[in-house]
């Protein structure tokens, strides 16, 4: 079965969600008012509307109730200018707890019946208190929502190695599953210092070129493999991938370099690697 949808997201580099239009005439860019398990919300509009099969949905599509309006809009910048003031008193109350976590973010649902507090911390925390003093400072429902490393850098931003602002905070819209397999298939060194960003976990950019580096690698003859060339018989000692190119020792000893195109292969190399 299919179904009308448009995309939603909520943050700048935040997730999409689709939600069904109904009858109402999106564009992208336009705001609509949502309800999520967060409550009610402002989204923007970042994809036109398309249909899409039931295995496309991971959850439960809910509809839109109605294109933001004036007072909507007006409502959602208060609920933002009050965000400051609430990180504030908030961590003036974890001070006072002595409890061990750190303040990300908050925010305001639109109709202002909850507020959200996102926090980082590196086990459980007994908030039960805290909750109790933020409710009575702020005569709201609160919701403290503890997220982990990579979210916490997400909200706060800041200068990957690159020198470039970090990519969950500009463009990321969700994060991909990042491996040290494929920090040694593009030969990257492993020290944590060098393939860790700023959250901790593995830079999310590792994966960007892995499906291009796993792609050269097919291309490229095995270390040990024997391969024919313009000047002979010849064993492959190591491969670039960057360039598609072979470092081949010929059977006079003689080492030269050779693009992929220039190797014909021979016997190749995996089972004298096995043994080796």
């Amino acid at each position: 079965m299919k179904h009308k949808v448009i995309g939603i997201r909520f943050k700048k580099a935040g997730k999409k969600y689709y939600f069904d239009p109904l009858d109402f005439d999106f564009s992208v860019g336009d705001k609509a008012v949502v309800e999520t398990v967060r409550g009610i919300e402002v989204g923007e509009v970042v994809e036109d509307a398309k249909m899409i099969d039931d295995e496309a949905l991971i959850s439960t599509l809910k509809s839109v109730l109605r294109v933001a309006t004036a007072k909507d809009i007006e409502q959602y910048k208060k609920n933002q200018a009050d965000v400051p003031d609430v990180l504030k008193t908030t961590s003036k109350l974890i001070r006072k707890h002595a409890l061990e976590m750190k303040l990300l973010d908050a925010e305001y649902t639109l109709d202002r019946s909850k507020l959200i507090i996102y926090f980082t911390a590196e086990g459980r925390v007994d908030f039960r208190d805290l909750v109790k003093d933020l409710a009575n400072a702020f005569r709201v429902r609160i919701e403290l929502r503890q997220v982990g490393a990579r979210d916490g850098a997400k909200f706060l931003g800041g200068i990957g190695p690159c020198g470039l602002l970090l990519c969950c905070n500009t463009f990321l819209g969700e994060f991909n599953t990042v491996s040290i397999k494929m920090a040694k298939n593009q030969n990257l060194s492993l020290n944590p210092g060098n393939i860790s960003g700023l959250c901790g976990k593995l830079l999310c950019c590792i994966r960007y070129e892995n499906d291009t580096y796993h792609e050269y690698r097919a291309m490229l003859p095995k270390e040990n493999t024997v391969v024919k060339t313009k000047d002979g018989k010849g064993t492959v000692i190591a491969t670039n991938v960057i360039d598609l190119s072979a470092k081949v020792i010929l059977e006079n000893n003689n080492i030269r370099h050779y693009n992929v195109d220039e190797l014909e292969t021979i016997q190749d190399g995996s089972s004298h690697n096995k043994k080796a």
